[in-house]
């Protein structure tokens, strides 16, 4: 049983910044690419970064330059950092793996999600 598990987040002042994790457990045989998207109030959710298994990576126009998604393959860890924040990156974040399990195909995995308020 795979799990994803995000911790971070929180209220942030503009212009501040913040870092995610998400931590994947359980019987895992390999961690493919590792993503983080976010869901505003209202509004679909949408990518914001992801990277793969040999560390290319890729950002949405709204927080490129800002964002930096990092991975730490020995423990199973992916991390979102972001600065000079802004109230439209007010969301839930939530992290995403796709992840050969020990057992099994291999499947895209959700976190439960992270809110993030960015406000003074």
């Amino acid at each position: 049983h795979v799990q994803l598990a995000e911790s971070g987040g929180g209220l942030v002042q503009p212009g501040g910044s913040l870092r995610l994790s998400c931590q994947a457990s359980g019987n895992i045989l390999k961690i493919m690419t590792m993503a983080w998207f976010r869901q505003a109030a209202g509004k679909q959710r949408e990518f914001v970064a992801d990277i793969t298994v040999s560390g290319a990576t890729a950002y949405a126009d709204a927080v490129k330059g800002r964002a930096t998604i990092s991975r730490e393959n020995y423990n199973n860890t992916s991390v979102l950092q972001m600065t000079a924040l802004k109230p439209e990156d007010t969301a839930v974040y939530t992290c995403n793996a796709f992840i050969w399990p020990s057992f099994g195909h291999a499947n895209d995995y959700w976190g439960q999600g992270t809110q993030v308020t960015v406000s003074s």
